[in-house]
């Protein structure tokens, strides 16, 4: 008894020739195998179906993280002690394999729309266990370090979730090709049914997606609010080096509301400028004071802080990635910054008639302004001449008393809590990172007479989300950008999202039903016309006229040599 294998004759095809030695190098083998994909071969083609999902999420997520690049390099600062933009490496690396197993994964799938048996090569096992456990330690890394970012893919898809959806809706109608054919090729009725009822499982989860996706920008325009304030956190640090009397001018120029700072005050009593605890990244003490460097800038007295220069370092390090747009005049103003007090600032705000909203540092145990840090801060801002009601007082500690000498402060907290209670403090004001509000929380805020401030607000798209959702005012570095938007990036009435919605879902079902019927044509035609006297060879055939004359030889050559001579 002997089984005859089918003919197999090495035909030159360019495309399926580069489909098949890309993905398993196999560039001179018969192109065509009969043979069902191995088991082993289904379980990477699984591996590499979820590392696609994964890394596509992952990329995803420092697409939309740019608004924080600066953030997360503060945090390595913090951590490490020397600045570095660790983002680059990061978004390059990612990028390149997002790139690698998205071609991976298109060509698995042109693998099964050709009929191809899916032969993974080694080396591109290899490619995928590396880029799944990279991308894997990096997952739980973020998590750990920076876990509250994972907030802006939520909010990333409320301003991008009606578009994102039509996105994914064109993809999924397109694998209705690819489904379609598999379900027309294959022999066992099981799989057909099963097949086709996952995809219809996708397909109506996709068609319903939107009866979850809430968006502050799905509303009617008469209801929407004004636009946010702008201040510029410490200046204006894409254009000049934070906290310099440079950086409070360009935001300023702006014609933006108002200044955001950090301060602390010297070994002498001088309230100024300064994020750091230490002067290492964005002054030259290294080589002024080199034993000093790791000091706490508060030991520093004023006239050792003027002798710092403060804007070489931007020039050095281009924290934003901006030094190369700036005019050659801006350059040697940058070069000669120096640290700025906060009574420079107040004089610069007091002249644009501008608001100041101040975060205080409390100098060490060991300094001797420990205790007074908040009275030489409010003697400073009395001198100024500034108004009382432009200033935004964040600090908690000895709010009554700052609440007796100024009375006139907007008090500003950095803790959410019930409105009653804010009232009971005296607070009129919240400031909070841009992911701990709520819509609910803003509603419920507006309608006590509580202002609302989220930082830090660097995007165009989270800009016009906020404003959207009714927040009264914004902290950014990117206050030059913000200024461009002036109506929300887009807004639609509930109704017209809903006409949007189910005319989309309408022509994907259409486009899904013309596919499978055209698909299976011969199969539907002849299950129509109870033509059951047909064997099947005629059926299969008969249902391969409209392939190509190299597959219905390989189709014949099945038939002939498929039964056993006896």
């Amino acid at each position: 008894m002997v089984r005859h294998q089918p003919l197999q004759v090495y035909e030159r095809q360019l495309c399926l020739s580069c489909l098949t030695g890309i993905y398993g190098c196999r560039w001179k083998r018969y192109q065509r195998s009969h043979d069902d994909t191995t088991k082993w071969e289904c379980l990477w083609s699984f591996i590499l179906f979820c590392t696609f999902c994964l890394l596509l999420v992952w990329f995803y997520f420092w697409l939309v993280a740019h608004n924080d690049y600066n953030e997360f390099n503060w945090f390595l600062y913090n951590t490490s002690g020397e600045w570095s933009d660790g983002t680059v490496p990061i978004v390059a690396t990612t990028a390149a394999g997002f790139a690698y197993i998205t071609l991976l994964t298109a060509l698995a799938l042109c693998h099964i729309a050709a009929g191809q048996q899916l032969n993974l090569h080694w080396l591109h096992k290899i490619g995928v266990t590396a880029a799944l456990l990279t991308t894997i330690v990096g997952v739980i890394s973020v998590s750990q370090m920076w876990g509250e970012e994972w907030d802006v893919i939520r909010m990333s898809l409320q301003a991008t979730g009606p578009f994102l959806h039509i996105g994914a809706l064109v993809a999924v109608t397109g694998l209705a090709w690819l489904v379609a054919g598999q379900v027309a090729r294959a022999e066992k009725t099981r799989f057909q049914v099963l097949l086709v009822l996952i995809y219809l499982f996708v397909l109506l989860t996709l068609y319903l997606v939107p009866l979850s996706i809430t968006s502050p920008c799905i509303m009617e325009r008469n209801l929407l609010k004004r636009r946010p304030q702008i201040f510029g956190y410490q200046g204006a640090p894409m254009l000049a080096p934070e906290n310099t009397a440079l950086s409070f001018q360009r935001a300023l120029s702006l014609n933006i509301s108002g200044l955001e700072a950090h301060v602390t005050v010297s070994f002498d009593g001088v309230p100024f400028l300064m994020r750091d605890r230490t002067l290492r990244r964005t002054t030259n003490v290294q080589k002024v004071f080199p034993e000093q460097q790791l000091d706490d800038a508060s030991f520093f007295n004023w006239t050792d802080l003027l002798r710092l220069n403060a804007g070489q370092w931007f020039l050095r390090d281009d924290p934003f990635w901006t030094v190369q747009s700036l005019p050659t005049k801006d350059l040697r103003q940058i070069r000669n910054q120096s640290v700025c007090s906060l009574e420079r600032m107040l004089h610069l705000a007091v002249s644009s008639d501008s608001s100041v909203l101040l975060t205080l540092r409390r100098p060490p145990p060991d300094h001797p302004h420990h205790h007074s840090w908040i009275n030489d801060t409010l003697d400073t801002i009395r001198l100024s001449g500034i108004p009382q009601h432009a200033v935004m007082w964040v600090e908690d500690r000895d709010r009554q008393l700052v609440r007796r000498v100024a009375p006139g402060f907007q008090q500003t907290s950095t803790k959410k809590q019930p409105a009653p209670a804010l009232h009971q403090q005296g607070v009129s004001r919240l400031l909070l990172r841009y992911n701990q509000l709520s819509g609910q929380d803003l509603r419920e805020f507006s309608s006590s007479n509580i202002s609302t401030t989220v930082y830090r607000v660097n995007e165009l798209w989270l800009y016009s989300l906020l404003w959207c959702a009714g927040v009264t005012s914004v902290s950014s570095e990117a206050p030059h950008i913000l200024r461009k938007l002036h109506s929300p990036s887009w807004l639609m009435s509930p109704e017209q999202y809903g006409l949007i919605w189910i005319t989309a879902d309408l022509v994907s079902f259409a486009l899904v039903l013309a596919i499978f019927i055209f698909q299976n044509f011969h199969m539907i035609r002849w299950r129509m016309s109870g033509m059951h006297s047909y064997n099947p060879e005629q059926i299969m055939l008969s249902a391969a006229v409209r392939r190509s004359s190299r597959e219905v030889n390989i189709m014949k050559e099945k038939l002939i040599f498929s039964g056993r001579l006896q």
